[in-house]
């Protein structure tokens, strides 16, 4: 578990956070819930519902659907946004590869947070295009050898 300080310093250098002030760094680090994984841990299915996105703070998180592993999430990455965002069901699982530590931030707590500072928002799309073009490559680098 973090400290306090330990929380407000690991939160401040997460890239969807980046550039925010220090008064709100305080209090979003202060309401995201701190949860443990073991290895091998299905933290959330394809088909489930989404209501939170999640921060590796220790360990790492495969985001795969079947055995088709999309990414690998180490300390300090985001993963489960689209939902949090279009309330549609989780498109893939996230499943840890080592154990790990999690801040949760949930929709609610996302919401309030970008209405008072939009600049999470355009974060988060950032990080989501940047995704979406690494898995273009990687599904072109696929159909080449084909």
């Amino acid at each position: 578990m973090l400290t306090t300080v330990e929380r407000l310093l690991f939160v401040r250098r997460v890239p969807i956070f980046k550039e925010l002030r220090d008064d709100f760094i305080v209090r979003l680090a202060s309401v995201m819930d701190e949860l443990e994984f073991p290895t091998n841990y299905t933290i959330f299915q394809a088909g489930d519902e989404g209501r939170s996105l999640y921060i590796v703070v220790s360990g790492k998180v495969k985001v795969h659907i079947g055995n088709q592993q999309l990414a690998v999430f180490p300390k300090g990455e985001s993963f489960g946004e689209m939902s949090v965002f279009d309330a549609q069901p989780r498109s893939a699982s996230a499943t840890t590869l080592e154990a790990c530590e999690c801040l949760e931030l949930t929709q609610e707590q996302l919401y309030e947070a970008i209405d008072e500072t939009p600049e999470i928002a355009v974060n988060i799309i950032g990080i989501l295009s940047r995704r979406i073009r690494e898995l273009n490559e990687k599904i072109n680098a696929i159909a080449a050898k084909n």
